[in-house]
């Protein structure tokens, strides 16, 4: 069976529309979403409004849970005060926005998802705000998928798509109780995968294309998807919708941005 794995639309509700066509053209049985379904972008029910009528599976991202809990549950890594004061203002701009039946069903949204073998999260097992990098020292990355039972893990958050094959290891855990007795626990585990598909709506590998992940599940193929779509349009309504312009400037280019001079010791007291 072929599924469809996409994450992080952020309210691009032209790259979703391009996704789903190009995803309807290789005849994937299911689809698989991994959340951030809002936030940044301007069309945020338009988004949750197509998951919703398609009823694809999904897992809440860290931006739709700060809708629903009003920044209670930041983590946040903003590099700079400048770029914390544009993430409130597109959060403060998202929770305006979004329509109460669409926050509802932000709400109900799980952490993980399984299927068979395959996990699907937006961050990590452990936290919606954790990065799992392509560089993650190996012992933690193997425990991230263990902690799933999954012999693969699918994620988003970075929006940089990247495949990782963790070779067959084991963790071991030794614990000292009262008595000062040792118990040992082992898990030992074969061959595993992360799948990061990267980002629908707001892409940071250079490129202005949505990308996503077909995964087979009888061959184990895995098949980074990029798609070309009208982003300016995306970016004409960041502008129109007074969201950040520099939203629509590193949309255009598929990148990160973000200023890391105007206070180097800040971090955020949210």
């Amino acid at each position: 069976m072929k599924i469809a794995v996409m994450s992080c639309i952020h309210g691009n509700y032209a790259a979703l529309d391009a996704v789903l066509l190009d995803i309807d053209k290789h005849g994937c049985e299911k689809i698989f979403c991994l959340g951030d379904l809002v936030g940044y972008g301007p069309f945020p029910n338009a988004v949750v409004a197509q998951i919703r009528s398609l009823d694809i599976p999904t897992v809440a991202g860290c931006w739709d849970e700060d809708i629903v809990e009003g920044l209670n549950s930041c983590e946040c890594s903003f590099p700079s005060l400048l770029a914390e004061k544009r993430g409130k203002i597109a959060h403060e701009w998202t929770n305006k926005e979004i329509h109460p039946e669409n926050r509802e069903y932000l709400a109900t949204l799980p952490h993980t998802r399984k299927q068979d073998n395959l996990a699907f999260v937006h961050g990590s097992p452990h936290s919606n705000h954790e990065y799992l990098l392509p560089e993650l020292n190996g012992f933690i990355a193997l425990e991230r998928v263990l902690a799933t039972g999954a012999d693969v893990l699918f994620c988003g958050h970075t929006h940089i798509p990247y495949i990782r094959n963790l070779n067959a290891g084991q963790l071991q855990v030794r614990v000292f109780g009262e008595d000062g007795k040792e118990v040992q626990n082992q898990f030992r585990g074969g061959i595993k995968k992360i799948i990061n598909v990267g980002s629908v709506g707001e892409p940071r590998h250079g490129r202005p294309n949505a990308t996503y992940v077909i995964y087979d599940t009888d061959s184990q193929i895995v098949t980074l998807r990029e798609v070309e779509y009208d982003y300016q349009k995306t970016c004409a309504a960041i502008i129109e919708k007074g969201l950040p312009a520099i939203f629509a400037w590193r949309l255009a280019r598929g990148i990160e941005f973000a200023e890391r001079a105007d206070d180097p010791t800040h971090v955020c007291t949210r």
